[in-house]
């Protein structure tokens, strides 16, 4: 399977093509202008509804603990934005019509670097067959959720997760969300480093209120501190975190005192991952830190830096919009959770917490520009930013089939369309993967595709490995088309609220289509990174991708092209309201000028960045259906 080598140094945001108006983006503040107004706290405001709402809670607490004694099958609003905290979502089945909703609630785990104990996957294959409904699913940021929890079976769920070590706290809501890594467990010290300080990292920002344990435990302790916690301890991250340098990041909170009791204005993503490895959508991050090791030695010397990623936009709203990150510099291995620090406190500050749609810290960095929110960071950290150092060019790989980690060990990556882990006729992943665990007590990766890393194999088990998941119908990597392989999808219906469109139960087809497209047009080799989401808020991370589809409405989609396939740079809307129907229409004239235009060795999502909207649109104009083959 063949990776793109091409990467781009500096990733800025893209404009869009001709089918689209180019948006008013946000004003920026010039270089060079006065940073007064950036380094003063915004003048307090009227408080919008969300955030009264956070204060009143107590540091969230209520109403949900409230909400969740009375003998409703669901919560009241404000309780759900409280319950988000806790990792949860209330849903209901869209396609179920009725007066009264099915409530159901959506449970999130918070697994730094991905890591699954097998302690805790058959905790979680128990969990999901007694109180969900049978299956897990793996996300795009590294960790299983379970669906059709009910009320009533919350807090054993919720409780049984943290006395075995692991968390659902901070999975949503306005705060640090899971942490990523790479996925892949090499034995070497920059992965090592990279799996180490996303747990130090998670550790840092999780949320410190009692809210958890007083309503999911009855204030009692967990039985097991979290496994990442213990991990870290040498970090002396505690210390860290309440460390005050006297520049505004330690708020006179006792409970909370890096979030407060209004938390951040949305919420707050990281990831970490070593030069050249960018398995995980590094420009898509809140905060993307790159891992820096002395060459020769392998020792650690610090971190590269980036700020200002996301995904999230909202249809026909030009002030909203996907963004890459920008590189902000180097930071010492010593001086890094204080950076950390710094970074967030920015944004909990100056993050517009007046409209929630531009809550996000990308619109932060993209108003001032990466200059001057450099200097609203080192107005925090008290010391200048070093430089970013130069690193290796960015590849993509999803790390499945089987790797040697280094250790002695091995690795097999196994492919999971749409993160969907379940047994369904001949398919049985949900069970294979409770044999192996039990048979060999596995530890195993999410990974940022939504797909299981088993690592630490011991190579006489490879064999017995591969027999466990042939008996239970999973093909092997090498019988996967590419385009499932590369492709992600978000659930979209029936459950989630946000969704204008199908996304995981149509992408298998839609691959499909696309197969015999590509096939038909003798482009059978071609390799096309694909994400399909039913929504605008881009939880499949389709901005990023060559080729996406995003629901605009009810079968119809909008078209992004442009991305990279080493995932350096958002991609452009095309058209918008692709009919279901219109699909092979659509893509076999942009596939035909692919054909005739490209340069040598050109991905699919290199050359619709480089002719651009406008010349696509020509060739389309007057392209003839079938008249073109490679």
């Amino acid at each position: 399977m063949k990776f793109s080598a091409v990467a781009t140094a500096s990733v800025l945001f893209c404009g869009v093509a001709s089918a689209f108006v180019q948006p008013s983006l946000l004003p920026r503040v010039k270089n060079g202008s006065s940073l007064s107004m950036v380094l003063e706290k915004p003048k307090q405001k009227k408080l919008q509804k969300i955030e009264v709402l956070k204060i009143d809670s107590d540091h969230l607490i209520h109403p949900l603990k409230e909400q969740l004694q009375t003998e409703e099958i669901g919560v009241s609003k404000d309780a759900y934005q409280i319950l988000k905290y806790h990792g949860s979502y209330q849903q209901s089945n869209r396609e179920i019509r009725g007066k009264v909703k099915d409530f159901q609630f959506m449970l999130r785990l918070k697994q730094p670097a991905g890591e699954l104990p097998p302690d805790l996957y058959r905790l979680l294959d128990d969990l999901s067959a007694k109180h969900g409904q049978g299956d897990l699913r793996a996300t795009t940021r590294q960790c299983f959720q379970i669906h059709g929890i009910l009320k009533g079976s919350l807090k054993t769920v919720i409780s049984s997760i943290m006395n075995i070590g692991s968390s659902t706290v901070g999975a949503c809501g306005d705060v640090s969300r899971n942490v990523m890594t790479t996925p892949a467990p090499f034995n070497t010290p920059s992965y090592n480093y990279a799996r180490e300080y996303s747990k130090v990292f998670a550790h840092l920002f999780r949320p410190m209120t009692p809210a958890f344990s007083e309503i999911w435990l009855d204030g009692e302790k967990a039985a097991s501190v979290e496994t990442w916690a213990k991990e870290v301890e040498h970090h002396n991250v505690d210390e860290a975190m309440l460390h005050d340098s006297g520049r505004g990041i330690i708020l006179p909170d006792s409970t909370e005192p890096i979030y407060g009791d209004r938390y951040l204005p949305r919420k707050f993503k990281i990831g970490v991952t070593v030069p050249g490895d960018n398995s995980i959508d590094i420009y898509t991050n809140d905060i993307g830190v790159v891992v820096i090791a002395n060459d020769e030695t392998g020792e650690l010397e610090g971190f590269n830096l980036m700020v200002g990623g996301g995904m999230g936009r909202s249809h026909n709203k030009e002030s909203t919009f996907a963004r890459a990150a920008d590189h902000l510099g180097f930071v010492p291995k010593e001086d890094i959770m204080e950076v950390m620090k710094s970074i967030l406190a920015a944004q909990r500050d100056h993050g517009n917490r007046d409209v929630r749609a531009n809550a996000r810290m990308k619109y932060l960095v993209h108003t001032l520009g990466i200059d001057n929110f450099k200097s609203l960071v080192e107005s925090y950290f008290g010391k200048p930013i070093q430089p970013w150092k130069e690193i290796e060019e960015w590849k993509y790989n999803d790390w499945m089939g089987w790797w040697d980690q280094g250790d002695g060990k091995l690795f097999y990556g196994q492919h999971v369309d749409n993160g969907r882990v379940k047994d369904e006729g001949d398919f049985k992943l949900k069970s294979a993967m409770r044999s192996l665990v039990d048979k060999y007590n596995l530890s195993s990766i999410i990974s940022p595709t939504q797909s299981i890393v088993f690592r630490d194999i011991d190579p006489k088990d490879k064999e017995g490995v591969e027999a466990i998941l042939k008996e239970h119908g999973i093909k092997p990597i090498e019988e996967v088309d590419p385009l499932n392989r590369l492709s992600m999808a978000c659930p979209a219906l029936p459950l989630c609220g946000l969704a204008q469109t199908e996304a995981e139960r149509i992408m298998p087809s839609y691959l499909d289509r696309i197969r015999v497209v590509l096939d038909k047009m003798n482009l059978s080799d071609e390799e096309i990174l694909i994400r399909m989401t039913g929504c605008p808020n881009g939880c499949a991370r389709p901005y990023m991708a060559e080729l996406a589809f995003v629901g605009d409405g009810p079968k119809s989609y909008q078209v992004w092209l442009g991305g990279s396939p080493v995932l350096t740079r958002t991609a452009w809307p095309f058209m918008a309201k692709m009919n279901v129907d219109d699909l092979e229409a659509t893509l076999e004239p942009i596939l035909a000028m692919f054909i005739q235009q490209r340069q040598q060795f050109e991905a699919f999502g290199d050359f619709c960045h480089r002719v651009g909207g406008d010349a696509i649109e020509a060739y389309k104009s007057s392209y003839v259906l079938g008249s073109v083959k490679a």
